[in-house]
């Protein structure tokens, strides 16, 4: 799947999802590959809720 990081910024401000370029470019890559992503971190840091908005952007128009 090909999305621009534009689109993906676009789809997580929609969100109300707070964001950094460094995820940005992980995710487009992931995407892009057709490749999970493993997100390794401390309870709380927000693995899940990335999961849940891209599951909505995702959804939404892709």
């Amino acid at each position: 799947m090909t999305v621009t990081p534009e689109e993906l910024k676009k789809k997580l401000d929609e969100a109300g999802y707070i964001y950094d370029d460094t995820l940005i470019t992980t995710l487009v890559v992931s995407l892009a590959l057709g490749r999970p992503l493993l997100i390794e971190g401390a309870a709380g840091v927000g693995k899940t809720e990335v999961a849940k908005v891209m599951a909505y952007a995702l959804e939404e128009s892709w």
